[in-house]
């Protein structure tokens, strides 16, 4: 029997994006997988630029037409509830929830891989709201996730290297081992996947320029005794979005802002005000229940409840998602090599992870120059 040739493929992120894509071609087999990342899900403080950690992470109503999208969520629902699922390795990232989507528009949606999908009835609309559904989902503690992937992609053999990569030929001409080793790898690599996130705006040899930061700035309260999730918003994705959604371990989500080329780093405290306020009026139930027995709840009666505030940069680009792939040289001899892009996932970088995943593998496996 002829032996597997073991292709070397490097990822370039270690954010949803980069760990779900690197776990996606480790368990295809035949490919030596490595992850190069200047941020991984164990540091601590966060920063902003890695956005993952900061997600929302629930996975909301598809309310596009565009089916290689559609197609991305869907697979990606899909792969999610089954780790969800009660008694699963990775049950503990999750939660299980009904959740209650209005929009400020009327929607026409094409999501029946929802569990449960009805629309809301005209008179039990928020004043807010033309149009609304419920339906059964799941929310996700995204540090305890991305901690989740990344030891299981450790578990599976992998390897990840922090690294600062200026410019991708860095790593198709010395590999892992430049930023291990600092010295070339004596092992050249087969393939390159770029999920660098907002990153991508600068790396060299990428340079997208469609890619701008999207900042969201989130609040994590302490609010055990809520059990479902609350969204309102334009199905456009304009205007402002205020969410609450409870985690597995009794926190609570609350968000968000959606402000485009916004570089800043770290929390505004106006910003944190108007978020507690506008979830406060979609949420009542935020307020603990012995003050909401007496009386209606305040911003005031949040603040004993936050646990953190932080925001992330989402990566937005123009033109959506970047999913996609192109030959270049990997030395003089005239090899060249797949670089293939995965990224620009804006706020929805956990809904598409896996089904992008599997667009990345199957470049890889039907690439042609």
């Amino acid at each position: 029997m002829q032996q597997q040739l073991v292709k070397n493929a490097v990822v370039l992120g270690a954010g949803v994006t980069g760990l779900t894509t690197a776990l996606k071609l480790q368990a295809r087999g035949g490919y030596k997988v490595s992850i190069i990342a200047s941020d991984l899900p164990t540091d601590y403080p966060r920063k902003a630029e890695y956005a993952s950690p900061w997600a929302g992470a629930h996975h909301m109503l598809y309310t596009g037409r565009d089916a290689r999208d559609k197609k991305i969520e869907a697979e990606t629902f899909k792969a999610m509830w089954e780790l969800s699922a009660p008694g699963g390795a990775a049950e503990h990232c999750f939660r299980r929830m009904r959740e209650t989507e209005y929009y400020r528009n009327k929607v026409d949606l094409e999501v029946e891989w929802m569990p449960d999908l009805r629309p809301v009835a005209e008179n039990a609309l928020i004043p807010e709201a033309k149009s609304g559904y419920s339906y059964t989902t799941y929310s996700v503690d995204p540090a305890l996730y991305i901690n989740y992937l990344l030891s299981r992609f450790l578990s599976g053999g992998g390897i990840v290297v922090r690294g600062d990569v200026k410019h991708v030929s860095q790593v198709v001409e010395g590999g892992v081992d430049l930023f291990t080793r600092g010295t070339a790898a004596a092992t050249r690599i087969d393939a390159l996947v770029v999920c660098a996130g907002v990153g991508a705006r600068s790396l060299g040899g990428v340079e997208d320029e469609a890619v701008y930061p999207s900042r969201g700035q989130v609040i994590i309260l302490n609010t055990p005794w809520i059990t479902e999730a609350v969204r309102l918003s334009d199905s456009t994705g304009a205007g402002a979005q205020t969410y609450v959604v409870p985690r597995r371990d009794g926190t609570v989500a609350i968000g968000s802002t959606k402000e485009a080329n916004d570089w800043y780093p770290v929390a505004r405290p106006g910003t944190t005000e108007d978020i507690l306020r506008r979830c406060l009026v979609l949420c009542p139930e935020l307020a603990p229940p012995d003050i909401r027995a007496k009386r209606a709840g305040t911003i005031e009666d949040l603040r004993p409840l936050i646990v953190e505030v932080g925001c992330g940069l989402r990566p937005g680009r123009k033109g959506g998602v970047r999913l996609e792939y192109e030959w270049i040289d990997a030395d003089k001899s005239g090899r060249k090599i797949p670089l293939v892009y995965n990224y620009g996932h804006a706020g929805v970088g956990f809904e598409m992870s896996w089904g992008s995943a599997s667009a990345v593998l199957d470049m890889l496996e039907n690439a042609k120059a």
